[in-house]
């Protein structure tokens, strides 16, 4: 399980609101409010620059959320932070009932097929009709689907996931950028 002392990304600046440096936030979970109600969070901005920062005021606008963060006063300076991270202390999310976990908690979890260890969860992929866990294994990655035929059990706290069956899941290799054309001269 994730230390509850870590910034986790929730939310992505899509961009300035209005002209005093309001920002309108893209919800990683569109049903979250957890950024209604904190003080603080932290800016990560897309050159791995972090900043602390208040939040002045908060509030919902359709399936996004409108923020006022300390420090940002114009739209000039809210265009500057477009596309950063908005994250928030895991201590900050709200409780969850009984089977629930956040994906943040079981990433990096190891996932068992009975007594045989196949590989690490790196990340949980939401899809319009399911979701699933990319495992990653010695023999490649996999995308198990996230339903009783495939997961048993996942335990955030014990880092581990059981699978019932891999049955119609193929591993695959990740696909790698392409390398750059050598030129002779």
């Amino acid at each position: 399980m994730l230390d509850p002392d870590a910034w986790v990304p929730i939310a992505e600046v899509a961009r300035p609101h209005g002209v005093r440096g309001e920002l309108r936030l893209k919800l990683f979970n569109s049903a979250s409010d957890v950024l209604l109600t904190i003080p603080e969070v932290l800016v990560r901005l897309p050159d791995g620059t972090e900043h602390e920062v208040s939040v002045d005021k908060a509030r919902r606008a359709d399936s996004a959320i409108l923020i006022k963060l300390f420090s940002v006063d114009d739209r000039d300076r809210a265009e500057e932070i477009r596309g950063a991270l908005v994250c928030v202390r895991r201590r900050d999310f709200p409780e969850l009932d009984g089977d629930e976990f956040y994906a943040c908690d079981v990433e990096g979890a190891r996932a068992w097929l009975g007594e045989q260890e196949i590989g690490v969860v790196i990340e949980v992929l939401t899809y319009p009709s399911a979701q699933a866990l990319l495992i990653r294994g010695e023999d490649g990655d996999r995308e198990v689907p996230l339903v009783d035929a495939y997961v048993t059990k996942v335990d955030p706290a014990a880092g581990r996931v059981e699978l019932a069956s891999l049955e119609g899941v193929e591993p695959f290799k990740p696909k790698r950028p392409k390398a750059a054309a050598s030129v002779r001269g």
